[in-house]
């Protein structure tokens, strides 16, 4: 197959996302004779590449860095060998996006769950209580994603490619009551502003039109914890039943990893969907822009404070206290913006130096404070 006489358009990969752009990108290694490919799932240090000429399975063996930020990631475009055996991924093509939360370990690292990615898709049960900081915490990742924080490489196209992000309120179909299923969107709205939330029964179909009419033609992830309907709404979307589904605990909701695997799969009106396993926990990672931009109420209300470092707690001038006191701000909204913001500034002064002492600055601030708060409360007393 002559590859080069294909426009971007007829190309074989189309249906995976293949366009001009990547087409620009991987011109260096056509000269090579290398075959561009889409990671469509990754296991044990080799990945299934789907190629012009079939799906492939490859070694990462060449492009296996240090870095665990720079693995192959389900969602890669790569450049792999046209024959042999094994194969072997030669090397990876710039990510224009990627979606990325820290690690549980103590050293400062990142895990890439998906890459380039047009559609951040958070899964939220309507079997359970809505927990709007967790909806939060997820959309402070993805936003980040969108605006470019998490991407690995830059190229020309990085900055224009953000993905969009949606909550899809899974199980609708178990809240019966239209007026309590509007009001439930409602308060997701206001946790999520600017946000399409879609709520969707994939059991009897509905808002899965407007659903698949929004990621068709990109690439979409989907989030979300074990239970939330994630594997359901893919075979929905899919129009068969591909990915494994068990029935969540009654007590809780909550579902066994089904998924094991990130699958990248084509959606059959258009697109891609990459499943992911249930995430029993979602890292921040280089996420502050995320979350101003999930809390954008509250980073407006912070321009009109007196001081431009204003934490927010007990300074004078603070419009952000005065706006929660006044109840014009969500105390639980508040709360939940000072515990992403200080766990985003932890996981950033892992690797820098200036936060790590603007942090120990902080933390002598507070100490002394509190030992002067101490002795007048012992002057008094004496």
């Amino acid at each position: 197959m002559n590859l080069s006489s294909l426009s971007a358009s007829s190309h074989p990969l189309t249906p995976y996302g293949w366009d001009e752009g990547w087409e620009s990108e991987f011109a260096p290694y056509a000269e090579k004779g290398l075959l561009p490919g889409r990671v469509v799932r990754v296991d044990r240090g080799q990945c299934d590449v789907v190629t012009p000429v079939g799906t492939v399975r490859a070694d990462t063996e060449f492009v296996v860095p240090r870095d665990p930020m720079k693995v192959v990631c389900t969602g890669d475009w790569v450049a792999v060998d046209p024959d042999g055996e094994p194969q072997y991924v030669r090397t990876l093509l710039p990510r224009r996006t990627a979606f990325v939360r820290s690690t549980s370990s103590k050293r400062s690292e990142g895990q890439v769950l998906a890459t380039n990615i047009d559609h951040v898709v958070i899964c939220v049960s309507l079997a359970v209580e809505l927990d709007l900081g967790r909806i939060e915490r997820f959309l402070a990742l993805a936003m980040s994603c969108s605006s470019g924080e998490a991407l690995l490489h830059t190229s020309p196209l990085s900055r224009e490619s953000g993905a969009q992000s949606i909550v899809v309120l899974t199980k609708a179909d178990l809240v019966p009551d239209a007026t309590t299923l509007d009001h439930l969107v409602q308060d997701v709205a206001a946790t999520a502003p600017g946000v399409q939330v879609l709520p969707v029964s994939s059991r009897h179909g509905e808002g899965l039109d407007v659903l698949v009419a929004t990621l068709s033609g990109g690439t979409a992830v989907l989030l979300g914890q074990s239970g939330a309907g994630k594997s359901t709404l893919a075979n929905a979307l899919l129009g068969e039943d591909v990915m494994t589904v068990q029935a969540a605990r009654e007590v809780d909701g909550k579902g066994r990893h089904t998924t094991t695997t990130r699958n990248l799969l084509t959606l059959p009106g258009g697109g891609v969907l990459i499943d992911t396993p249930g995430l029993r926990g979602v890292g921040l990672w280089d996420a502050e822009t995320g979350v101003g931009q999930v809390f954008s109420e509250i980073e407006e209300l912070a321009a009109r404070c007196r001081f431009h470092d204003c934490a927010h707690l007990a300074e004078p001038g603070c419009a952000v206290r005065a706006a929660a006191d006044a109840g014009e701000l969500s105390v639980r909204r508040l709360e939940s913006y000072r515990k992403l913001l200080r766990e985003n500034r932890r996981i950033v002064a892992k690797t820098d130096a200036r936060v790590r002492a603007e942090l120990r600055r902080e933390w002598k601030r507070k100490g002394a404070a509190g030992r002067e708060a101490m002795e007048a409360k012992r002057g008094r007393k004496r």
